[in-house]
């Protein structure tokens, strides 16, 4: 028989990236006396994750838990809260967090409005049949309005096609920074409002605590001590400590398990527990080979819950062994086992994530929901001790059941200055955009709207930010797939590549940069196809940066001592991977990353060119 459990609720804290979930996640926990009167406690608590803190974003979903008292029954009421990225490539993150709640928080930027990631995070809730309390967050902004955005929150609803009772959202007014919010925009000092309306308008869990045990994975973590932890929702049933368990796998087998220990989630911390009942989110450690997905049952009556579904990936890349002249100096892990084995191992956590093995055993085929998905493996991977080299991404293609070829399309958001906006419209007019909105959106800048294929996207993000001069903003979210768009110009600038292999001369690279703009400076080991510079024109070119000025007199000595050169151009990790062009490759360490050409030998490479025009008929 089913009861409702009051003294629990779940909800997830969805919105669109830089919203403000992370902020009001500190803020509920402070508020909620999570935390010792004297305790230090870190801005973004819930971003643990080295690359979430240095990023400014929310990669993993994260659990935690607060408890508030009934303002009537005055009982504990436990709040199992999930914070969830704002960013669409890691929308697998989101998906997965859905099965676990009742409920869900949406924030919306008091100024901004719903945003493309809102509408994203949004129909997976809806979809589920969740009800949302949407939290008008930044109402202090100077530019705020947050009617207008009640509106367009409400319009976004119906055009996602909630229910009439979903539509009937309960609104909440909040400045999450100062730990303040309230049911107009005329704000309480504290969050006592969004408490209230938490407890009134999130639904308890329906559960059977005595049907036959039915736990869903949605998560993976590590404890130091007891290994590979599992979190999940229970669905239906009771565990206790030491209890026998059937884990019911994705390949349709099913293995005896044990719940050898057990946690709840407080504040930040596990508390291991002997009994989890139905409806509470719960930890279970010792599992080994777990993965995401998989059901623990009742071996005596054992009932898989449905798998979560994830959309599919939209971009690859290809990982494989290093095979520069440099391979091996940098890197602990190199080799074409250990790569495989980390992958793979991705793919237990990772669920957006899709790995394929090749036809060479040196080279792995990585899918994933965009280039920051991808991007922020081969961070990770890096930091972790390997070593490795990756392609220029490229777009997924489906096949429709006429058989025509289909690709992915992005929903691209912008907000630029009006003196760069027709600088934007051009490239994105260039890289075959459509555009479908275009306003003032108030102090001098302008915001439109384009669908945009995903390959048209590809190494854009740089190209737009120097267009814009670092002042644009922009937000893409996965559209769907449609038929080809037509071809698209390729990158219209080539590359300045090391003749041979040396050290990097002051004298050598005045020469070079003429030419263009250059990737190193004086006194960096290169080897002959290691790309140094990005011509200014649109073919690459072979340059000796290694070459030394002979010295006849000490005139010609300090002289040489003279040279002044730019600084060299530095690109981070996701600016070197949109720079490839087909014919590159990006050498990655742990202490670096190197741009390449796929063939080193620069006869090789010329041959290779003077053959490709042979065959189209060039001259």
């Amino acid at each position: 028989m089913q009861i409702e459990r009051t003294d629990l609720r779940n909800i997830a804290i969805i919105a669109h990236v830089d919203h403000g979930k992370t902020t009001l996640v500190d803020e509920l926990l402070g508020q909620s006396h999570t935390f010792r009167e004297n305790q230090h406690v870190e801005e973004r608590v819930m971003d643990s994750n080295d690359l979430e803190r240095e990023r400014g974003i929310t990669i993993l979903a994260k659990n935690t838990a607060i408890t508030l008292v009934d303002p009537e029954t005055k009982a504990p009421i436990k709040i199992n809260i999930v914070d969830t990225p704002g960013h669409a490539d890691f929308g697998g993150e989101v998906e997965r967090v859905m099965n676990m709640v009742d409920g869900v928080l949406l924030l919306v930027d008091a100024q901004e409005g719903p945003m493309p990631q809102t509408r994203f995070v949004l129909k997976k809730a809806l979809s589920m049949g969740h009800k949302a309390i949407v939290v008008i967050n930044k109402v202090d902004r100077k530019d705020a309005e947050p009617a207008r955005v009640l509106n367009e929150t409400f319009d976004l609803f119906i055009e996602l096609g909630a229910t009439e009772e979903q539509a009937d959202f309960p609104v909440v007014y909040a400045q999450a920074t100062a730990g303040k919010a309230g049911l107009t925009a005329d704000l309480s000092p504290d969050l006592q409002p969004m408490f209230d309306t938490i407890l009134k308008h999130i639904p308890a869990p329906k559960v059977d605590p005595d049907a036959p045990l039915q736990m869903l994975i949605t998560a993976l973590g590590y404890d130091d001590y007891r290994g590979v932890t599992a979190i999940g929702r229970v669905f239906a049933g009771t565990i206790k400590a030491g209890q026998k368990l059937t884990r019911m796998k994705l390949d349709g087998t099913n293995s005896p398990e044990t719940a050898r220990y057990l946690y709840t989630f407080k504040g930040l911390n596990k508390v291991e527990v002997d009994e989890v009942k139905a409806g509470d989110i719960v930890s279970l450690a010792g599992l080994e080979g777990i993965a995401i997905g998989e059901t623990l049952a009742d071996p005596a009556n054992p009932v898989a819950l449905p798998t979560i579904k994830v959309e599919e990936p939209t971009v690859r890349m290809t990982f494989g062994v290093n095979t520069s002249p440099f391979t091996g100096k940098e890197g602990t892990w190199g080799t074409s086992r250990k790569l495989r084995e980390r992958l793979f191992e991705e793919l237990r956590t990772n669920v957006s994530l899709r790995v394929e093995e090749t036809d060479s055993a040196e080279n792995f085929l990585v899918s994933g929901r965009g280039e920051l998905h991808l991007g922020i493996l081969i961070e990770t991977m890096r930091r972790e001790g390997y070593e490795f080299q990756v392609s220029r991404p490229e777009v997924i293609y489906h096949k429709a059941e006429d058989g025509a070829l289909l690709e992915p399309f992005e929903e691209v958001h912008i907000e630029t200055s009006a003196e760069t906006v027709g600088v934007v419209v051009e490239m994105l007019g260039s890289r075959r955009g459509k555009m479908t909105e275009m306003h003032d959106a108030g102090q001098g800048m302008t915001r439109i709207v384009y669908v945009v294929p995903t390959r048209g996207l590809l190494g854009f993000r740089y190209q737009f930010l120097t267009s814009t001069r670092g002042e644009g903003v922009m937000h893409t979210i996965f559209r769907g797939y449609d038929e080809l768009a037509g071809p698209m110009a390729s990158r219209p600038r080539g590359s300045i590549v090391a003749w041979e292999a040396g050290t990097t001369t002051a004298y050598s690279l005045k020469s070079a940069e003429e030419r263009g703009m250059l990737f190193v400076g004086p006194g960096v080991s290169v080897y002959e196809g290691m790309v140094v510079g990005e011509n200014a024109r649109g073919q690459d070119i072979p340059i000796n940066v290694c070459k030394k000025k002979h010295l006849t007199n000490m005139r010609a000595s300090g002289g040489d001592m003279e040279i002044r050169l730019t600084p060299p151009r530095s690109m981070s990790l996701d600016e070197a991977i949109e720079y490839l062009s087909d014919d590159e490759l990006l050498e990655v360490t742990p202490e670096s990353y190197r741009i390449r050409k796929r063939i080193l030998s620069t006869d090789e490479r010329g041959k290779q060119t003077k053959k490709v025009k042979e065959q189209l008929g060039e001259s």
